[in-house]
Order: C-alpha cells, then structure tokens, then sequence
C-alpha cells in the first residue's frame, strides 16, 4: 500500500519547484534549437551554394552530430526548402502590411520595395534570390513557384493602385513589377552585410533611384 501522507509531503511546492522542465518550456527549447540549425543552414547555402554547402559543416559549426540536422529540420532540400520560404513568407508580410499603409499608390509601392530590399539583403531573402529551382526537389520547387508568384502578384497589386490613383505612371504593370524586383534582387549578390552603408540606406537610395522610372512627367 502507498503511504498518502508521504505522497503528500512529497509534492512540489511553490518553495521547492519541480526539477523538471514543463512543455512549454521544452517546446520553447526545441523552437530555439531549430531556429539555430536553420539560421546556421542558410548561412552555408548563401555562402557556399546549396550543392557545395554540407550539413555536415552546418552539423560541425554547431557542435552537433548530423543526425540532429535532421532531427529538428529534415533532409538538404527540406532545409532549403524552410529556408526560402521564410524569406517569401517576410516578402509576403511586407506586402500585405504595405498594401493596407497610408498615402497614395506610390507611397504604398515605395514602403513595399523598401521593406523587399531590405529582406533581399538578410540571410533568408537573400537565400530565396541565390536559389535557383533547379537545386530543390520537383514538389519543393513547386512550392518555391507558388510563394514567389503570390510575391510577384502583390508587388503587380501595388503597381496597379499607384496607376489608378494617378500617382506613378506604368504602361505595361507586368514589365515594371519584373524590371523593379530585377533591380532590388542584385542586391543579393553584391550587397556585404559589413559595407560602410546601412541596409536601410541603400535600400532607401536605390528605391529612390528606380521611381523615377514610374513617376509621372510634369
């Protein structure tokens, strides 16, 4: 028979709290450790390419054992996979966030191509434009080609409010989305996290040069 009393006094108290973790605090965990191996993942496939970027080389610079790699992440096209669609998945935030902003179309379009070009120059935007879809799987690359196109049509949305309002100028609304992202997308291989100028002001800059391309003649 079980002794209650012990059972009882043997409790945790709020004076004596249990050694072990709770799920929350585990699930926290394991989110911190996952969000590691992927930050360290993209970094080696921004630096490396994806073919000659190893996990055994993320593994490494973690101190952990490949396994773990794909414990918390997958195979390498599941890790690139999560790569380039957290870069889409913030593309595609700016521009929700941006479509709803204040001020005319133009306004809206330039905090859009703001925010995208300071995505492009991070880790996980950066991993989306050095990606070509080749390296990914056919049904990775599928879903590659449906987060990058739900990308291209919001950036044609906000072309399209600044031509209804007046406020830009954009003959054929496909052609300017394709030359205003081309432009921003370069970003990505010729941008160094380290240079002299902000992120912040050349995104600022070259936005500021690109819409005099769009903007109306007096």
């Amino acid at each position: 028979m079980f002794d209650l009393e012990f059972l009882i006094v043997s409790q945790p108290t709020a004076e004596t709290p249990s050694p072990f973790r709770s799920a929350s605090e585990r699930a926290a965990d394991r989110e911190r450790k996952r969000e590691a191996v992927l930050l360290a993942a993209v970094k080696a496939f921004n630096q490396h390419g994806f073919h000659a970027a190893s996990l055994d080389e993320v593994a490494t610079s973690l101190g952990v054992s490949k396994p773990t790699i794909y414990h918390y992440l997958g195979n390498k096209d599941q890790v690139l996979l999560e790569c380039v669609t957290r870069g889409l998945e913030q593309l595609r935030a700016a521009a929700r966030r941006n479509a709803k902003g204040p001020g005319s179309g133009r306004d809206r379009l330039v905090a859009f191509l703001r925010h995208y070009a300071e995505i492009i120059m991070d880790d996980f935007g950066r991993c989306v434009i050095r990606t070509a879809e080749e390296a990914l799987s056919p049904d990775s690359a599928a879903k590659f080609r449906t987060l990058k196109g739900e990308v291209d049509k919001a950036m044609r949305d906000l072309i399209e409010q600044g031509v209804a309002d007046g406020s830009i100028v954009a003959p054929d609304v496909r052609l300017t989305a394709f030359t205003l992202a081309g432009a921003l997308n370069w970003l990505a291989r010729w941008h160094q996290p380290d240079g002299e100028i902000s992120a912040g002001e050349i995104a600022r800059d070259m936005v500021q040069i690109l819409m005099r391309g769009v903007d109306p003649r007096p």
